[in-house]
């Protein structure tokens, strides 16, 4: 599961989510595998010859593969790796069935070819449920992306993004959006707009404040928000009473919010506390305290 990844992950917690470019000496696939955020509830079946219809030339780097999901339904899946990522040929865009599209290098050899943009013609493959881009050298993501509109993963970790596109807010039915290791400086508004997501992992950027607007992600359950610049969280996160992961480590922080305590469904267990809090400056209430969970939070501020 997601939350699993992120505990392995904080386990060495400057290990780049999914295999950061920057990971040196870490195995991208192994990365990939360590983390597992690649893991889908989805069994291999086989390889597939392309179909017939468009022009498809079988390359190394291609792979057409057919999954079966756990209800039985196959899926169409697309890896697109090495060179071709630095140029991708039409045909690419024209498998209209494509529900899980990959488009990362998987190896560190596989880092000499990365794509620089997604190209426009993504929004042909209407039907694409997880779309990973990851690990690539992109500084934008272009509009037509939000015209995917039953895609439930995306995955942006890894890249250069410093904005996301206002377009992107129709993509309602998101569920697991990843944006570890990028630029952003300033928390991406289209996020809060995700009624129906549950994960978030904005770890490793520089973002400094958290909007009242997070809110509205009543369904989130995983938080990740490691190595950020964060000084202050805002009361709302409090209202978010799903969170059984909130990772806050590595930041600025001072003091927590007085509601804090109300986050009861958090996963206070030894393999999380140590990673909830650690890297803060916390005063208010001490680390002592906020390593005791919500009981210990509620009754310091009942006090205070």
């Amino acid at each position: 599961t997601e939350q699993c990844a992120a505990s392995l992950s904080c386990l060495n917690p400057r290990v780049k989510w999914e295999g950061s470019r920057q990971a040196k000496g870490l195995h991208l696939k192994e990365a990939h595998s360590k983390l597992g955020l690649f893991s889908f509830p989805l069994q291999r079946l086989r390889m597939k010859a392309a179909p017939s219809g468009p022009s498809f030339p079988y390359k190394p780097f291609w792979k057409l593969l057919s999954e079966t999901s756990m209800s039985g339904k196959a899926q169409r899946k697309l890896k697109v790796e090495g060179k071709e990522l630095s140029s991708l040929p039409a045909e690419l865009f024209a498998f209209e069935d494509t529900r899980i599209l990959k488009m990362s290098p998987e190896r560190e050899s596989c880092l000499h070819y990365q794509m620089g943009f997604v190209p426009k013609e993504i929004s042909h493959l209407m039907n694409l449920t997880a779309l990973y881009v990851d690990s690539n050298d992109l500084q934008e993501i272009p509009p037509e992306v939000g015209m995917l509109k039953n895609l439930k993963r995306l995955v942006l970790s890894n890249n250069v993004l410093c904005d996301l596109p206002l377009e992107l807010e129709m993509l309602q039915h998101l569920q697991s959006i990843h944006l570890a290791n990028n630029s952003f400086t300033i928390f991406p508004s289209v996020v809060c707009r995700y009624p129906n997501l549950t994960f978030l992992d904005i770890s490793d950027n520089k973002i400094e404040i958290i909007p009242p607007t997070i809110d509205h992600l009543k369904n989130l359950e995983t938080f990740l928000l490691l190595f950020n610049g964060i000084n202050k969280l805002p009361e709302e996160l409090c209202s978010l009473t799903k969170l059984h992961c909130l990772w806050l480590g590595n930041n600025n922080i001072r003091e927590l919010p007085a509601s804090f305590g109300n986050l009861a469904m958090l996963d206070w267990g030894d393999n999380y506390c140590s990673f909830n809090f650690h890297g803060n400056p916390l005063d208010n209430p001490p680390l002592d305290v906020c390593m005791g969970g919500p009981q210990q939070i509620k009754e310091y501020f009942s006090s205070s």
